[in-house]
């Protein structure tokens, strides 16, 4: 997995930053989802200004000291297909990286590893 960005919570109870697609610094906002209607909606929403690109859940880690952390998908006018993304967090929560993973020849989300 490569690092795109590191992010910042706001004051919406949500993150900002900025993550590099397609060559470009994006701005970004992931706004928490407050319409979950089921206990499989997204935690998170990922927005660049109005535009939605993608959405995020509260995921943990598999390993022996599990962590949580926001796994899904993201997609950007100019990929050939939606990439999965993580967002992983400092100890103390005051930033967050964004790394992403090409999804795997069998469309498994690698989202889940680490």
């Amino acid at each position: 997995m490569a690092v795109i960005g590191v992010l910042q919570p706001n004051r919406e109870g949500g993150w900002k930053g900025s993550i590099f697609l397609m060559a470009h610094d994006v701005r970004v906002r992931l706004v928490p989802n407050d319409n979950q209607t089921h206990s499989k909606a997204p935690a998170f929403r990922v927005f660049a200004g109005s535009a939605e690109l993608g959405a995020v859940w509260r995921e943990m880690t598999k390993d022996e000291n599990a962590q949580e952390f926001l796994g899904g998908t993201l997609d950007f006018p100019g990929l050939d297909e939606p990439i999965s993304l993580a967002v992983f967090f400092s100890d103390d929560r005051t930033k967050a990286r964004a790394v992403w993973k090409r999804r795997s020849a069998h469309g498994t989300n690698g989202a889940d590893a680490t």
